[in-house]
């Protein structure tokens, strides 16, 4: 599903150069459970970004899906975006003026999908986090896990195929971590790709595979 060769990003800080990637590769086959550990500054937000395709590698070639990421128009990288990859963020990135509901909504709207279909997706995501009560709350009437199960809804509603999550627990307590990360499992059982970026060693290892990042540097953490 995904194939990093060579990959490479370098930024240009206070006049010195920083590779956020050195030459990484990696291989994730569908269906796979993969986490990315490292410290802060280590490149996984720009390992995430590229996989993403939020952003575009230096040098090196990123394969989705058997294709080159180069060979694709702008247009077809935002398609991409909103249909393959559900995003989930550490700060849940939630429109506070809208409520739950229509946060989750907002995707399939940019998607044009029609109202009555959009109603009963809307309806499974937020079953699926078990949220239903909370619906037509704002996300400042959440707590940090209601509003994380929000952002997962919200991920899950176009249905993708994968979800990237940086650090989806960074913001919660460990009872509340836990039980996020059970949603995961729950989505990995059902076939989908999870790419989980974190910093937590424990959390990391919840995964069935561990990718180290560190200096832009990756390697396969044996288990």
């Amino acid at each position: 599903m995904i194939t990093l060769k060579d990959v490479s990003k370098v930024y240009s800080i206070g006049g010195e150069e920083v590779r956020a990637l050195n030459h990484a590769n990696l291989d994730i086959q569908e269906g796979e459970f993969v986490s990315i550990i490292g410290p802060s500054g280590s490149g996984k937000s720009t390992m995430m970004n590229i996989i993403g395709c939020l952003d575009l590698a230096d040098e090196g070639t990123y394969i989705l899906d058997g294709q080159s990421i180069q060979k694709y128009s702008e247009q077809e990288l935002t398609r991409i975006r909103n249909h393959k990859i559900g995003f989930i963020f550490q700060n849940f990135n939630l429109i506070p003026k809208m409520t739950a509901e229509e946060n989750v909504e907002l995707p399939l709207i940019y998607q044009r999908v029609k109202t009555a279909e959009r109603r009963i997706r809307v309806r499974e995501a937020m079953e699926r986090v078990e949220l239903t009560n909370r619906m037509h709350h704002k996300p400042t009437e959440l707590s940090g896990g209601q509003q994380q199960r929000v952002a997962i809804a919200r991920a899950l509603v176009t249905r993708p195929s994968l979800f990237l999550a940086d650090e989806p627990t960074g913001n919660l307590d460990s009872r509340t971590s836990r039980e996020i990360i059970g949603l995961f499992h729950e989505l990995h059982e059902v076939g989908n790709t999870i790419i989980l970026i974190t910093h937590d060693n424990q959390i990391a290892e919840e995964a069935d595979r561990m990718i180290h990042i560190c200096d832009g540097k990756i390697r396969e953490v044996e288990r």
